[in-house]
């Protein structure tokens, strides 16, 4: 088990690339995250579970499965989570009811008994740290679940961001004695400059903790062009020398699978921004995208809070174009209705009006992975969709999408805006490079291959670790696991 002393420290990262590691040794590799916070999720056959374990099942070059991530929490406010229980949504979580994720404990051990009897090796990864001793009675994410399925864990520092002496010796000092027996090893993570001189401090903390260091990992560079966890990896975006097409995307807070845009991050023609609270969108965009929300009605408010509908109405006077993304979709259209009271109160809330559809959120909650073809260019992908809900009016007639014998999603009548449910549309290079041309007027010439990219960093990031960890210290601790 790879644990943390904080969140952002790099774990869902060094899982994916010795899920990459040890496939490419042969080993039948399977990722674990018992329990999950986040919005940025992938769909599988069963269900969904984190993007971050979709990433790792691509390293260990399995398909993903819901037993990869048995309990996924979907933040709907400050205050609560959607449960998604071995893919399936479960019910709500109030962040004041932690006590009851300790009945999540029998699914998620029996999640990870089928994952054990098909894999050789099997790489779990914490949530946040094991030091929040608060949460400690009823963890199923760290410790908890470390002991009771008899895990032997790893404690990872990440030195970037200072202090990792302190957050390691703290945490060895804050664990009873049971939890701290569970550990075996801790290593460094993100490290600039020559390793050896840390070598100091890595005596400092083993003499503290008695465990041994199984390396000092120098900064991947490359882990940019991989998916981000969560929106703590969401960049602001910078001036791209070159590029000829901007791209604005409000930050909203329920912003939910965000790695959409990450093909559009590497295009070197393409200048995405990512536009805060307290800022005006960019009036040169060319394209503004409204990404997926878990909490439409919730952010369809925020973004009137913002005068961000004010923004995106000039720009689409501007002769702008206008992009949105399933949650991002339904803010587009006429109205959207809750009558369930799924995501809050019962009621509805008028839209942007910008494309002739209404929505209405129902209960049963789509969740599947899709071939698609782009409607404009005949161009083909693969995308999956995540989502509450059903719109429905004349601009579907216009559908930018077809999956199957289904048109999919809604266009204008001049043309300029677009919504549609699919997730992953611009993973697909050729989708992609038909959708830029339009946008931009003429062919990019991209030499982007977003797809194979993604397969050779991962490549590059199972050759960083091998160098800079002790693999063979790692095996061992997997191998002395007691049963």
């Amino acid at each position: 088990m790879i644990l943390g002393t904080g969140s952002n420290v790099g774990k869902s990262l060094i899982v994916a690339g010795l899920c990459r590691l040890f496939a490419d040794r042969g080993l039948k590799v399977r990722p674990f995250k018992p329990q999950n916070m986040s919005n940025n999720a992938a769909a599988t056959a069963h269900g969904e579970i984190g993007r971050a374990q979709a990433l790792q099942a691509r390293a260990a070059r399995v398909a993903p499965h819901v037993d990869m991530n048995p309990v996924l929490l979907k933040p709907e406010s400050d205050t609560g989570s959607q449960i998604i229980l071995q893919g399936r949504v479960a019910g709500h979580l109030s962040s004041g009811d932690f006590t009851r994720r300790g009945d999540f404990l029998p699914k998620v051990l029996e999640s990870f008994e089928r994952l054990s009897a098909e894999a050789d090796l099997v790489l779990v990864e914490g949530a946040g740290s094991p030091a929040e001793t608060n949460l400690r009675a009823r963890d199923i994410a760290n410790l908890g679940f470390a002991r009771a399925a008899n895990v032997p864990a790893v404690l990872v520092g990440d030195i970037d961001r200072g202090g990792v002496i302190a957050s390691l010796v703290g945490s060895h000092a804050v664990l009873d004695e049971a939890d701290r027996a569970m550990i075996r090893a801790f290593a460094i993570n993100r490290f600039r400059g020559d390793v050896s001189l840390f070598r100091d401090g890595v005596t400092t903390i083993s003499r503290a903790t008695g465990w041994p260091c199984l390396g000092v990992v120098p900064w991947f560079n490359e882990a940019v062009h991989l998916p981000a966890e969560d929106g703590l990896d969401l960049s602001a975006g910078a001036p791209k020398r070159g590029a000829v097409l901007k791209v604005a995307v409000p930050v909203l807070p329920g912003i939910a699978n965000f790695d959409d845009l990450d093909p559009l991050k590497q295009e070197d023609k393409v200048e995405l921004v990512m536009v805060r609270r307290g800022t005006a969108l960019p009036g040169d965009a060319d394209l503004v995208i409204l990404p997926g929300s878990k909490t439409t009605m919730r952010d369809l408010a925020m973004l009137r809070a913002e005068g961000w509908d004010i923004d995106i109405a000039a720009h689409h006077r501007r002769g702008g174009h206008v992009l949105g993304l399933c949650g991002g979709y339904q803010i587009l259209g006429r109205v959207v209705r809750d009558p369930l009271g799924l995501e809050g109160p019962p009621g509805e809330a008028d839209g942007l009006g910008l494309l002739d559809v209404e929505t209405v959120l129902e209960q049963a909650k789509t969740v599947r992975e899709v071939a698609f073809s782009h409607a404009a260019s005949g161009a083909e992908g693969r995308a999956y969709e995540i989502h509450l809900g059903r719109s429905e009016g004349p601009d579907t007639a216009r559908a930018p999408f077809r999956v199957g014998e289904r048109a999919e999603g809604a266009v204008s009548a001049d043309g300029r805006v677009t919504g549609t449910y699919l997730h992953g549309v611009f993973s697909s290079d050729a989708v992609r490079a038909a959708c830029l041309a339009q946008l931009a007027g003429r062919a990019l010439n991209s030499g982007l291959n977003y797809e194979a990219q993604v397969d050779a960093v991962l490549d590059r990031l199972a050759a960083h670790l091998g160098r800079y960890l002790d693999i063979e210290a790692i095996l061992a601790l997997a191998h002395a696991r007691s049963f």
